[in-house]
């Protein structure tokens, strides 16, 4: 039988909020299964693209604004720099991007897409949405904006605790 006890604590300020220690009652535990869910259904519709869920992260980036410097990528994607330029060699041995020496500044390496990559965006993107759309199947549209909301303000709440 799972431990289920509320408490009440008062960390911030005079609301109090009610606690479930299980599993199903964590916030966090609920987001990271999600997410986890999230992850191994992608991976799954990516892979036989020649993607690995790594590699998605960057590309999404990348997609977006082409020719960052491995650290703006790097911080984008929420990754420590070894472990960028490590995902970064294999996605150059993939054929997925190249890496470019600044002109102004030789220590500066822009990241680009190659043609590879480009043409492999719309088809992933859809993947991406038909996740995204199989997530929220039988869910309605003003429950799906609301929870946009709510975690959107979780993570705000959270990133101001952490700076």
């Amino acid at each position: 039988m799972a431990m289920r006890r509320k408490t009440n604590i008062g960390d911030s300020g005079p609301r109090r909020h009610s606690i479930d220690f299980s599993l199903g009652g964590s916030l966090g535990y609920l987001v990271r299964d999600a997410n986890r869910a999230f992850q191994r259904l992608l991976e799954r519709r990516i892979s036989p693209h020649g993607v690995t869920r790594g590699q998605w992260y960057f590309l999404r980036v990348l997609w977006e604004e082409d020719g960052l410097s491995q650290r703006e990528l790097s911080a984008r994607v929420g990754m420590m720099e070894p472990t960028t330029v490590i995902a970064l060699r294999g996605m150059e041995k993939a054929g997925l991007i190249r890496r470019v020496r600044g002109t102004d500044d030789r220590r500066v390496t822009r990241v680009h897409l190659t043609p590879k990559a480009r043409r492999l965006r719309d088809r992933l993107l859809q993947i991406s949405q038909g996740v995204n759309d199989q997530a929220a199947e039988s869910i309605e549209p003003a429950e799906l904006a609301r929870f946009r909301r709510v975690i959107a303000r979780m993570t705000e709440n959270l990133d101001r605790i952490d700076r």
